[in-house]
């Protein structure tokens, strides 16, 4: 019986996957590069808002202004015209919703400063992004499939936001820190799940292309939207109140 050297189709096997890993790295990078983008808006954004006496524009002597009710619902409309529409929005158009909508995260953000000292949101930022980076390698790194994992943690995300958003009117402090606990899990099960997600659309597409653009674009936003929020989680329940 003979036997054919097959080192031919391994070789082309080895390339394939080699391609495919550089092209995901590459795509990570510039999901990565988009979401220190909106990190940084916002943060500038804080900045001028404490600095700048702008805090007046959202609270008032009896609430929040209009422009306050607007910076905190606003961002839902931004970012959902971004991922419902973003085959039909152009790329640069892509972009300013993009960071419209850090910046407006950023105005919201600037509020929790009265509420809670500098320290404490600090130490609290750190906790996030230090579990928010252990979680992502997790998922980036690991051979087990999460797509019915990230569903079920997908579907508890939609009953969190429900629930918060009519906590908002009720002012449940007790409700607040059951969604809170809900959603540190949550939220540090959904970053696994889109590192995973990102990792394997940027394995099966060119990057440099302009569908890649928009896809790393959205990358950031989903990763970016799931950091603050667990930033948020942790913040209420462990954030030192002034």
């Amino acid at each position: 019986m003979e036997f054919k050297e097959s080192k031919y189709n391994y070789d082309n096997v080895i390339e394939v996957r080699d391609q495919s890993e550089v092209s995901s790295r590459r795509f990570m990078a510039g999901v990565f590069s988009w979401m220190f983008v909106a990190l940084g808006v916002s943060a500038v954004t804080v900045y001028l808002f404490l600095n700048m006496g702008l805090l007046s524009l959202i609270v008032g002597p009896t609430g929040f202004t209009p422009f306050g009710y607007f910076a905190l619902f606003s961002p839902l409309a931004f970012s959902l015209v971004m991922q419902f529409g973003y085959n039909r929005i152009s790329y640069p158009v892509l972009v300013l919703l993009f960071v419209a909508y850090a910046t407006l995260i950023g105005i919201s953000l600037s509020l929790i400063f009265l509420i809670y000292t500098s320290a404490s949101i600090l130490g609290v930022f750190i906790t996030a992004s230090v579990t928010f980076g252990i979680m992502g390698i997790a998922g980036y790194t690991t051979q087990m499939d999460l797509t019915k994992f990230g569903s079920i943690m997908y579907i508890l995300f939609i009953g969190i936001f429900v629930a918060s958003l009519a906590n908002f009117f009720m002012h449940s402090e007790q409700m607040g820190y059951i969604i809170s606990y809900i959603g540190i899990a949550v939220f540090t099960g959904l970053t696994a799940y889109y590192m995973q997600m990102l990792k394997r659309i940027g394995a099966g597409i060119e990057y440099g292309d302009a569908s890649s653009k928009k896809l790393a674009l959205m990358g950031a936003l989903t990763l970016y939207i799931t950091l603050i929020n667990l930033f948020f989680m942790i913040l209420r329940l462990f954030g030192r109140r002034r």
